[in-house]
């Protein structure tokens, strides 16, 4: 069985060194994705879910968290 490295859940810091938006911006952006993945209030956001929804690829995003 082989181990996957790395997280899948991105938080508003994540979005902000990503997009440059404020904190503010972030978390409002991740609400408006939990929204559209009709995700309850408690779950997360996984960076696949950010991916699709930005058009950003999962690769730059985890090379970017990554630095």
């Amino acid at each position: 069985m082989s181990k996957i490295s790395g997280r899948v859940v991105i938080y508003p810091k994540d979005v902000q060194r990503l997009t440059g938006k404020s904190e503010k911006s972030s978390r409002m952006l991740l609400k408006t994705i939990k929204k559209s993945k009709e995700k309850a209030e408690h779950q997360f956001v996984s960076i696949e879910d950010f991916a699709e929804y930005t058009g950003i690829t999962i690769n730059l995003i985890k090379q970017h968290l990554a630095d």
